[in-house]
Parts: structure tokens; sequence; C-alpha cells
């Protein structure tokens, strides 16, 4: 059942997760090619807004503090597993890997790469941050259209 908080959880994770896409760029190597990397980050972070912060928001600021942490770590999960299962078939087309399981081993390779890249100061700051401000937001949403 759509609510006004799952929408306000969506739009606000959407956005954070476009924003911390973009802090996340320099981190990569030169030469990287992101193509809709940010855009698909957004579309993850309205999943997960909708889905797991949207339905938790209404039951107090610590919570939603709480919820929005957990909603966006979930975004960061969610994304890596996406992108480096992505990474992986673009490296399985070059004849990168030896068999199937050597490959699915490299989807997690590639996930903690991108994991240790994620740890800089300016991408957590933005992930807790606005995590926490994104849950409140849906927050303050649930309070105001009951």
């Amino acid at each position: 059942m759509p609510t006004a908080a799952k929408l306000f959880a969506a739009f606000a994770f959407a956005l954070l997760a476009f924003f911390a896409a973009e802090v996340y760029k320099p981190h990569m190597p030169e030469g990287t090619q992101f193509g809709y990397f940010s855009f698909v980050s957004a579309l993850i972070g309205l999943v997960c807004g909708w889905r797991i912060m949207g339905p938790e928001a209404g039951r107090g600021n610590w919570m939603a503090i709480n919820s929005g942490l957990k909603a966006s770590a979930c975004t960061v999960g969610l994304a890596l597993l996406i992108f480096s299962t992505y990474e992986m078939l673009h490296l399985a087309f070059r004849p990168a890997y030896k068999g199937p399981m050597e490959a699915v081993i490299g989807i997690f390779d590639l996930a903690v790469d991108f994991f240790l890249r994620l740890l800089a100061w300016d991408v957590l700051a933005v992930l807790l941050v606005g995590g926490a401000l994104a849950g409140l937001l849906s927050e303050w949403a649930a309070r105001r259209w009951r």
C-alpha cells in the first residue's frame, strides 16, 4: 500500500544513492567507464527506500535514524552485489576466468575491492549522514500524513 512515508523514503534514498555514487567515482581507477552507474545506484536507493525504510517510518526519531542507517547499508550491499556481478559478467566474456566457479568467486573478489574503495571518509560521511537525514525525512512524512 503506497504511503507518504514510502514515497518520501524512496525519493530521499534515490537522491542519497545518486550523490553517494557521484562522490564514489573519484575513488575508482583513472579511465573507468561509469555509464549509468549513478542512475542505477539511484534506482537501487529508490527500491531500498520504498521497501526497507518506508514501512518502518512512524516509530519515533531514533528508530527513524536507525532504520535510515539500515536502509543505507542495505543499499550499499545491494549495489555492491549488482555492480560486482555486472563487472564479473563483463570480465567473463573476455576469458578472464577458467570456469564458472571461479567466476562466481570473482563476484566476491570484486565486491571486496569495491567495498575497500568505499571506505573513504567522504563516501562514508555521505552514506551515514544522508541515511540518518533520509530516515528523519520519512519519519516526518509518516507523522505529517497519517
